[in-house]
């Protein structure tokens, strides 16, 4: 197991396990989230997602979990490939692990000079490096803001297409130093770090995925079933809070006619979940986490 999950007790408590249920961790990572569902488990199963292929050599050997190793939006293809209608729980985990962020080879971390990659799914045929280097300066300027929420996001996506028409940008200290001029001094890891975000969910198209997923959940989940969703910036949270509250991406809530909401989720916490002081000094990854927990409302 390559990362201490974060709000674990918080979460898995939030599922509300059925001895004999069903349920999918839908970001196995290291396992820990699963590890603690299948303690509660007894004749139930667990189905557990994962697209990183460093995620498969972390199964546990239990008769009761079917491993998929895929893209979490695939969640209603592969739940119905393996027999099952309806499932009681879904977790997600959302982010990148501590154990992705320590590989600099993965290129996700500011901190390690590697190559420029930041693929969750190593068959993924675009990478970091892609980006950086064939994005038009318009397109770079949009994922810079939209996903990286940067605010010098234009001039920086200029400074990066004229660097690269004099040497291709291929590691990761390699695009800090062509961009070591937005970087105020004390801001510095702020910055890098929205900017890797930025490429990183433009990569792995992070928000269509979760996105595909929450719609899918809903057929998915058995009524009275349970959401549980940790998210690690803004933009997934947002999405989540929306979803939950209206059962769209958008947030834009519909009503019957005697003026209920349709959303097919009750919150079971109306505010976002988020570590104590002390998990944050042990884990801090845990730092910007928020939790988010629905239940399905009887049909």
């Amino acid at each position: 197991m390559y990362h201490n999950p974060v709000l674990l007790h918080e979460s898995v408590e939030g599922l509300g396990i059925r001895a004999d249920g069903v349920y999918v961790d839908v970001t196995y990572g290291g396992g820990g989230h699963s590890k603690a569902i299948l303690k509660q488990l007894q004749t139930g199963r667990l189905y557990a997602f994962d697209q990183d292929q460093d995620a498969a050599s972390n199964i546990m050997d239990d008769k009761r979990l079917t491993f998929i190793p895929q893209n979490f939006k695939y969640l209603k293809n592969f739940l119905l490939l393996h027999g099952e209608k309806q499932v009681d729980g879904i977790l997600a985990d959302l982010g990148v692990s501590s154990f992705q962020f320590d590989v600099a080879e993965k290129g996700f971390s500011t901190r390690f000079d590697g190559k420029l990659d930041m693929r969750m799914d190593q068959n993924n045929p675009i990478d970091a490096s892609t980006i950086v280097n064939t994005y038009s300066e318009t397109e770079l300027k949009i994922i810079f803001e939209k996903y990286g929420e940067l605010p010098k996001s234009y001039r920086m996506a200029s400074t990066i297409v004229e660097a690269r028409s004099k040497k291709a940008i291929q590691s990761t200290f390699e695009l800090k130093e062509v961009v070591k001029r937005f970087l105020p001094f004390g801001k510095e890891n702020k910055i890098l770090a929205q900017l890797f975000q930025a490429l990183r969910i433009e990569v792995n198209q992070e928000m269509q995925a979760l996105e595909a997923f929450l719609e899918q959940s809903i057929d998915m989940l058995k009524p009275g079933g349970r959401l549980v969703v940790i998210s690690y910036h803004s933009l997934e949270d947002r999405l989540v809070k929306n979803f939950i509250k209206s059962g769209n991406a958008s947030g834009q809530i519909e009503k019957d006619f005697f003026g209920n909401n349709l959303s097919p989720f009750n919150q079971v916490n109306r505010k976002a979940i988020v570590p104590d002081e002390k998990e944050i000094a042990i884990n801090g990854r845990a730092r910007s986490a928020k939790l988010r927990i629905a239940e399905k409302k009887a049909q």
